[in-house]
C-alpha cells in the first residue's frame, strides 16, 4: 500500500480504512463501512483490508482495542497520530477541491 505520508497524500483505501476507526471496529466491519459509504464504489477484499489494517498498526496510525462483547472479533480503533492524520488528508483534499471548482467554474472566463 501507497502512503505519500510526506506529502501529505493517502491512497483513498487507508483513508476510509482511517474513517471506519472513529469507532471501534471490526474488519467485516470495516469492508461494510467504505462499502456503504462509498454507495459500492469501493469494495475491499479480505487481504486488501488486513494488509492495509497491518501497515497502519505498524505506522501507529490505528490501534488494536479489545474484541467484540461476545465474539472472538479483533477491534480496531484511530490513534491520536492517526486522527491527525486523517485531518490533514481532509484538509489537503478540501484544497484540491477549492482549486479544481476555482479553475473549473472560471474556465469560461
Amino acid at each position: 500500500m501507497r502512503d505519500n505520508f510526506r506529502g501529505g497524500a493517502l491512497t483513498e483505501t487507508t483513508f476510509f480504512v482511517m474513517l471506519a476507526l472513529y469507532r471501534p471496529n471490526h474488519g467485516y466491519g470495516i469492508m461494510r463501512f467504505i462499502e456503504e459509504k462509498t454507495n459500492g464504489r469501493l469494495v475491499l477484499g479480505a487481504g486488501t483490508l488486513y494488509g492495509a489494517i497491518n501497515n497502519l498498526v505498524s505506522k501507529g496510525w490505528i490501534a488494536p482495542c479489545g474484541e467484540e462483547p461476545g465474539s472472538a472479533k479483533k477491534l480496531y480503533t484511530i490513534t491520536e497520530t492517526g486522527r491527525k492524520v486523517a485531518e490533514r488528508e481532509l484538509e489537503r483534499l478540501m484544497e484540491l477541491c477549492d482549486i479544481a471548482r476555482e479553475i473549473i467554474e472560471g474556465s469560461g472566463d
